[in-house]
């Protein structure tokens, strides 16, 4: 079951009642991924929809490995798309 997350309660001048409209319904997912430099950010991409394996490793292939010269470190964290052969193929 889906949990929803629009609060209950607010805040309103004293004396005087809440009257605040929640937006419901679907929302899209945007996923922006960046490699992360000391001095910039390189290789930025949005996508449209949530991450997962195949199009991560199409965002190494196509948009990091491009920036990446000799002697750079590549750090990822063990989120599961980041995992796998291809991703250390690429």
């Amino acid at each position: 079951a889906k949990t929803n997350m629009t609060p209950i309660r607010g805040w309103a001048p004293r004396g005087q009642k809440l009257i605040a409209r929640a937006p419901f319904g679907h929302w899209r997912t945007l996923t922006f991924l960046a490699a992360l430099r000391h001095d910039r950010i390189d290789a930025p991409c949005v996508l449209d929809g949530p991450i997962n394996g195949l199009s991560f490793t199409a965002w190494v292939e196509q948009f990091l490995v491009p920036t990446l010269k000799p002697g750079d470190v590549v750090i990822m964290d063990n989120l599961g798309s980041h995992k796998g052969q291809p991703v250390r193929k690429a």
